[in-house]
This record gives C-alpha cells, structure tokens and sequence, in this order.
C-alpha cells in the first residue's frame, strides 16, 4: 500500500530532502507540500505528516494530527521530556506521534554509545555545532543524548550530580544533568562532541555530518514506520530497532 505524506515545512533544507525521498519510492505518495502560508487543513486525507517546522508551529501541527486521527512524524528540534509527557497524555488509541530528533543512523549510534559510556564516567559535557542557520538551541540530538546518558546513569545507579553548583551560565544549559553548550557558525552542517572525563583519561565520542544527505535513509525509514505505529514513539533507535 502507498503512504501518503502531507510535508509540513517543504521549502526548508530538510522539507526539500523529504519531497525528494518521496518522489524517488514506490512505498510514498506526496498527498501536499505545505509551507508557512499553507493551511493544515491542506494534509487532511494524508496517512502521514511530515513536520519539520519550527518548536511553536510543531506543536500545532501534533495537536492538528491527534485532533484529525492522522499519524506525525516530527522532525522538529526543541521538545523536551515533559513536553513529549503531555503529547502522550492527549493520545487516543489510534494515534500515533513519533519524535525523531536526528535521522542519522551514525548519530543515533553516537548517542547510544555515549548512554552506554556514561555509566562509567562522572564528567561528561556536550559540545553541538551547527550551521548559523539554525535557530534553536540546544539540538534536539544534544538533549535526546543528555537525556539518555542520565537514564542509563540512574539505571546503573550513579545518581551524583555531573556539574556542581548552580547558576553557571557560562557552563552552558544544563539538560537532565548534562551541561550542553551550543555553536551556531558558518562552514558547518552539523557536529555532536560527547566528552567524558575520567581518572587520567578523555573519551570523546564524536559524529559530524557534512550535508543533509545523511538523513535521507533515516527518513525514508521513520515515514513507512510511522505509517503503521501507534501510540508515542521517541527517536530513530526505537524505528530500527537499534
């Protein structure tokens, strides 16, 4: 069966990659390509939307999908956990939201690594770089990784705080215990930096990307996953199976 996608944000660098994966597969259908003046009317009848927009139109187009029964793929950086917990709370039996904050399987493998060495190091801090271009800050990798070094730090017991103190603004934003501190220069596309400090030793966990088409596999794959998902599902390594 075809599945067919209705692209919210289709002008923007990722919105045009998606146009382009969806033209170039049997398995998709572009129902419409909608941008800022668009209404989100224009994606009823689509199996799919495509959000790669901005925080506050993101979250108008999840609360749009969930009214409509339609399934969203977000592709959108800067929602939180809490914020994901109140997506999940308004969720009926036959919706289904699925959060990818990074379609690059080299950086959900990244991420993972670095969850799985945070359990053994008591200094870690984030460094994410990317284009000038991008508006929001930290990344939505950058938190998605903070947010599971912390889960898997819990899991294995270390509950001791990664930064001392409070109020340290030049430490950077400190997400689920992680400082995290954001470049937005040009000549990059985007690059995570996990550092992680031990007893005489440095373990740098790095991933770097150098055009969008790092997503384009990602994508492909989180829209047929989405198609057929349920309920609230929250990054690439649950659609793989990672």
């Amino acid at each position: 069966m075809t599945i067919k996608v209705a692209v919210v944000g289709a002008t923007g660098r990722m919105g045009k990659l998606a146009l382009d994966i969806i033209h170039g597969s049997q398995d998709l259908h572009l129902h419409a390509a909608l941008d800022s003046k668009s209404e989100l009317a224009q994606a009823i009848g689509a199996d799919v939307i495509f959000d790669v927009t901005n925080l506050e139109v993101s979250k108008q187009v999840v609360e749009f999908g969930i009214a409509k029964g339609i399934k969203v793929l977000v592709g959108t950086s800067g929602w939180t956990k809490s914020a994901l917990n109140q997506v999940e709370a308004n969720l009926s039996d036959s919706s289904a939201i699925v959060f990818v904050p990074n379609f690059s399987i080299g950086s959900v493998l990244a991420s993972k690594f670095a969850a799985d060495a945070g359990k053994y190091f008591d200094s870690i801090e984030i460094i994410e770089t990317h284009h000038a271009g991008k508006v929001d800050s930290p990344s939505g990798t950058a938190i998605r990784t903070a947010e599971l070094i912390a889960d898997s730090r819990n899991e294995a017991g270390k509950t001791q705080p990664l930064i001392p103190g409070v109020g340290q603004d030049a430490r950077g934003e400190v997400v689920a215990g992680v400082p995290i501190h954001s470049l937005r220069i040009d000549g990059v596309s985007a690059k995570q930096d996990v550092v992680l400090g031990g007893s005489a030793e440095v373990l740098t966990i790095s991933h770097q990307t150098s055009s969008v088409q790092a997503y384009a596999l990602g994508i492909l794959e989180s829209l047929k996953f989405t198609a057929n998902a349920s309920g609230l599902v929250v990054g690439l390594d649950k659609v793989l199976g990672i």
